[in-house]
């Protein structure tokens, strides 16, 4: 009896495993029919690299936040860049459309090689590289261990400067070594668009979500499998790596102009960016009154106006 009894369990576990499994391949199958590539692909050091190109004039790299993609940058920032840049817009490693480097959550150098060495292949040896939260800490990476790889730097709402918050509940499970690849697949399986929706619209703060952004945006892509696991390790690692990064801010030489909103609760602005325009000589810093964490969508006049100040700066205009 105890054995038919261990036997009718294990069969209901495979059960709801495979439930569990074809519920995330179909999730994952139909955020991505609804919502494909913007772009094109490169292959760079063997890896698929995604890029949006739109524009010309200078080339100027705009690098999306955590969970993001692209379309982060292309549903508002893009259309106030394109008259008078050669835009392009990437995926970073593991989101979006670009393949993962490696299972250990890509490190914002890494991640700065890559996209800086796809820039090359593009023709952009040194783009004016702008980049939103955690894009902002691969932009400063970007400029500290390959300056001869961009003509001005862009740090909007950065995530630039050490903190003393720990990493929430939600990370420290995804990015467990066992605990994450349990959690994520029943995560990517049973959450649905509507719920992250509403976790994406709290990231404006003060500000509203802009009109039609979810449905552009695509939350479920975010809530794949492989994204999620990413982006858990990447944030997971991010502290570390900005303890290494800080002290060697001063190194930068490109013109910099820093923007960032005074109502940021998720990367404060006098912890991140005040601290961060003090250790780069010849660094600007605009603060925009009363704007959260998403300069590029509730403020994006100010952001390109930021933009074409640096290249002003650069002798790009």
């Amino acid at each position: 009896m105890a054995g038919n009894v261990l036997i009718f369990i294990a069969l209901l576990a495979l059960g709801f495993v495979g439930v569990v499994l074809w519920r995330a391949r179909r999730h994952e199958a139909r955020s991505e029919a609804s919502h494909p590539p913007e772009g094109e692909f490169l292959e760079v050091d063997g890896h698929r690299v995604h890029v949006v190109i739109r524009g010309s004039g200078p080339d100027l790299v705009l690098i999306h936040g955590a969970s993001g993609s692209t379309r982060d940058m292309t549903f508002e920032l893009v259309r106030h860049l394109e008259d008078r840049y050669r835009v392009l817009v990437f995926d970073r490693p593991g989101l979006g459309y670009t393949d993962r480097l490696h299972g250990k959550g890509a490190t914002i150098i890494e991640q700065a090689d890559l996209l800086s060495k796809a820039c090359a292949q593009l023709g952009a040896p040194r783009p004016i590289v702008c980049g939103q939260s955690y894009g902002g800490a691969v932009a400063l990476a970007w400029a500290v261990h390959f300056p001869d790889r961009l003509s001005a730097l862009v740090p909007v709402a950065a995530v630039a400067s050490i903190w003393e918050t720990p990493l929430d509940g939600y990370y420290r499970t995804v990015s467990h070594r066992w605990i994450g690849p349990l959690a994520i697949p029943l995560i990517t399986a049973f959450v649905t668009d509507s719920y992250v929706d509403r976790v994406m619209a709290s990231i404006f703060t003060p500000q509203k979500e802009p009109k039609g952004f979810g449905a552009y945006f695509g939350t479920g892509l975010t809530i794949r499998r492989a994204a999620l696991r990413a982006n858990a390790l990447q944030r997971a690692n991010l502290l570390s790596e900005i303890h290494a990064l800080y002290p060697r801010y001063g190194e930068i030489a490109v013109p910099t102009e820093i923007i960032h909103g005074d109502e940021d609760t998720i990367v404060p602005h006098w912890n991140h960016a005040e601290r961060l325009v003090t250790r780069i000589s010849g660094a600007k810093l605009t603060i925009l009154a009363g704007v959260g964490h998403m300069p590029q969508h509730v403020a994006a006049g100010d952001v390109a106006a930021a933009i074409d100040r640096a290249a002003h700066r650069a002798a790009l205009h």
